[in-house]
């Protein structure tokens, strides 16, 4: 269902129709980009769903924010791993799907992405002054 000829059929009309005609040598290496930008985000997505739910699980065993944190964002990111592993292992054995090595390393430093992004976030939202305190 998801494999490269059948993303292509629905893709490539939105692209026309967003952005015009394209040339089937063009469109390949277009359409290759877009699916590896899918696996980037898509999986950055779900390290941050592992995030939360590490989070939320190591919440009794550590009460400090940055132990949590690291703590929480390690795990994501090698659920993450696993998950994708999984997903290209599982791949392999559907008929007109490929399996690759690459796709976990892509969904990988897309995890990695994902948490650098929250901790950045995250740390700024941290340094912000309260602004309760400062409205009495």
């Amino acid at each position: 269902m998801m494999s490269s000829e059948n993303t292509s059929r629905w893709l490539l009309p939105v692209w026309v129709k967003l952005f015009g005609p394209i040339s089937p040598a063009r469109w390949e290496i277009v359409h290759h980009y877009i699916r590896k930008t899918g696996h980037f985000v898509g999986y950055g997505m779900v390290s941050l769903g592992f995030f939360d739910s590490w989070r939320v699980a190591l919440e009794r065993r550590w009460a400090e924010w940055r132990v949590r944190f690291r703590a929480a964002a390690g795990l994501a990111m090698a659920s993450t791993l696993l998950l994708a592993s999984w997903d290209e292992w599982h791949q392999s054995f559907i008929p007109g799907r490929t399996s690759s090595v690459r796709d976990v390393g892509i969904d990988l430093c897309g995890a990695v992405a994902a948490q650098l992004i929250l901790l950045a976030i995250a740390s700024f939202w941290r340094k912000r002054p309260d602004l309760r305190v400062a409205a009495a």
